[in-house]
């Protein structure tokens, strides 16, 4: 119903930036919050950096002053420009939508397919 498309992961060496993009498309009739996540091998997924449809923000604490979250809703499209990358940032990060859709007019969420960024000498 509702697909999320990610773009942008790779491979980097510390102190670098990384641009990561995230589609929305399908039976939307509206996004209210979108997101990355990233889990990291032998981690549990958590919560990097998240935005509401009125442009409320919210970080991990980790990447504070190094990533920056932003979205075109017109495109339904969710950016998240990664600065300063530590070797600890490595992990596999994920697009997450809380869409209402055409077809329930409910909150559903949705996840990417996940790409993979890695920060290494």
């Amino acid at each position: 119903q509702v697909q999320l498309v990610e773009s942008g992961g790779g491979f980097v060496q510390p102190g670098g930036s990384l641009r990561l993009s995230c589609a929305a498309s399908g039976s939307i009739f509206s996004i209210n919050r979108m997101g990355w996540y990233r889990q990291a091998p032998g981690k549990e997924r958590e919560l990097v950096a998240s935005i509401t449809s009125g442009g409320s923000i919210n970080y991990a604490d980790s990447v504070k002053g190094r990533f920056t979250i932003s979205r075109d809703n017109a495109k339904n499209t969710v950016f998240l420009q990664m600065n300063s990358l530590k070797p600890e940032d490595t992990a596999v990060y994920y697009c997450n939508a809380v869409v209402v859709t055409t077809i329930s007019y409910k909150n559903e969420f949705y996840w990417g397919q996940g790409t993979q960024v890695t920060v290494s000498s």
